[in-house]
């Protein structure tokens, strides 16, 4: 019996430190997107720091690094980083093509027929993922991709 409870107390005492061990692991990336085509990138978290750069592009992805009030700071696919205001992004699922002359494929198969050829840079709108594959959209396009050659909210 006492061989019992110590096996139960080092069960309970291996799950407790086990829990914030897997949360860490499984903690993803967060990526939100830009809410609008014109979009300022500050020097600080307030409207009084200076604009760094003007971003031009709807729903370009960007990576959350931090968060101060209502603002947070942010990291683009060109590793540009400042502070944007939480009323210029948001959830939408999109992404930029990492690798020159990826395929996009009606089914996702790399046996599919491929529907078009995007170079590097190229936004994308995403659809749904599922293990190594996104359904995504670009321009009149709709197809499925290889999950690494993506930057952005790939789930």
């Amino acid at each position: 019996m006492l061989v019992i409870k110590k096996i139960n107390r080092f069960f309970w005492v291996f799950l407790i430190l086990l829990i914030p061990l897997k949360t860490i692991a499984n903690e993803k990336l967060n990526f939100l997107s830009l809410k609008n085509s014109e979009v300022n990138l500050r020097q600080g978290p307030s409207f009084e720091y200076p604009i760094k750069l003007a971003y031009k592009k709807k729903h370009l992805p960007v990576l959350v690094l931090g968060v101060s009030e209502a603002w947070r700071k942010i990291k683009d696919f060109e590793n540009n980083s400042g502070w944007i205001h939480v009323s210029q992004l948001t959830r939408k699922k999109s992404a930029i093509n990492t690798k020159n002359h990826s395929l996009l494929y009606k089914k996702p198969t790399i046996y599919s027929k491929p529907i078009a050829r995007l170079e590097r840079g190229r936004l994308v709108l995403i659809q749904k993922c599922k293990l190594k594959w996104c359904k995504v959209g670009s321009e009149n396009f709709v197809g499925w991709m290889i999950k690494d050659s993506l930057w952005g909210f790939v789930n």
